[in-house]
């Protein structure tokens, strides 16, 4: 299942770069992300939705986490020309994924070898 949501390629590299540090990492991200989610919830315009939904992108793409990656990215470009219900909806499918990935984040920090 992970394999749908994380990009174990992308991990793999992190882990080998990051060495004692991923924990560290996969703490930042999802903590980011949490905050991340919180700003997408209180924005109040479509370039606060679309400037939000680039960096947390980013961030997913820069972590593996391809399908959060792929719904920051339709939110980023749509926020301008969808219906407010749409965008619900589409912030939604990224808290939805938020809450799939971020076990698989934590089970994979459990690997770390910092972590042991």
């Amino acid at each position: 299942m992970a394999d749908k949501h994380l990009d174990p390629d992308v991990l793999s590299a992190l882990r080998e770069v990051m060495e004692d540090e991923f924990s560290t990492l996969v703490d930042t991200f999802l903590a980011d992300c949490e905050e991340r989610l919180q700003l997408l919830r209180q924005a109040d315009s479509a370039a606060q939705l679309t400037e939000i939904a680039h960096s947390f992108k980013g961030s997913s793409s820069n972590m593996g986490a391809i399908r959060l990656a792929e719904s920051c990215g339709k939110l980023e470009q749509d926020a301008k020309t969808l219906p407010a219900a749409d965008i619900d909806q589409l912030i939604g499918e990224i808290e939805s994924e938020f809450a799939i990935v971020r076990p698989l984040y934590e089970s994979e920090r459990q690997r770390s070898p910092a972590a042991s």
